[in-house]
């Protein structure tokens, strides 16, 4: 296996995999206010999350920045349980999508999450490190791809069977998926921030 592949693998299962509980989570948090007709605004929030995660990769992989391990891992499920409070002050009149202005807030957030990747990353390679930065950015986005996948699946589905017999259907259906996957992310994160609280 060629080491662009390698680091692309190693990439897609730090993303894809029960081990990277915090980036999923943070990822479910994400998707929770968009529906299958908002995709476009959807892929332009994981755009701005994935610049964001990118850029940090870069800069603390070539030790341009060093930030200290123990805040990052403390400051990730801050940015899950910040997402999932912004779900539920959103308001959306008529269904609108969800405003564009949460790209800014994907893009900081992506910076947190890419010292988190990075600090994993720099431990890995030795000497040259264009080809391991690349594959294993090109590796995370691919995860992400997965997850998300499976996670607008699941989503769909949850609108469909927590709107039987509401009245607004799925719509209802919709805004109750919305309140369950933020609040369980919430507290799932909230629990994760407090055990990782830097002493």
């Amino acid at each position: 296996m060629s080491e662009l592949l390698t680091y692309l693998h190693l990439g897609f299962h730090h993303v894809a995999s029960l081990g990277a509980l915090d980036h999923i989570l943070f990822l479910c948090a994400l998707a929770a206010v968009y529906r299958p007709r908002d995709w476009r605004d959807g892929l332009w929030v994981v755009t701005a999350f994935t610049v964001g995660h990118s850029l940090t990769l870069a800069l603390v992989v070539t030790r341009i920045v060093d930030l200290p391990e123990r805040w990052i891992e403390f400051l990730i499920p801050v940015t899950i349980l910040l997402t999932c409070l912004a779900n539920f002050a959103e308001r959306r009149p008529n269904g609108a999508p969800p405003d564009r202005r949460r790209a800014v807030a994907a893009i900081a957030f992506g910076l947190v999450h890419g010292a988190g990747f990075a600090g994993y990353l720099r431990a890995m390679f030795l000497d040259s490190i264009a080809v391991p930065l690349v594959g294993f950015n090109l590796g995370i986005e691919a995860g992400q791809i997965l997850v998300l996948t499976l996670v607008s699946a699941l989503l769909w589905l949850g609108d469909r069977l927590l709107g039987l017999g509401a009245q607004g259907g799925i719509a209802a259906g919709f805004q109750r998926r919305v309140l369950l996957v933020s609040g369980l992310a919430g507290v799932v994160a909230a629990g994760m921030a407090l055990t990782r609280l830097p002493r």
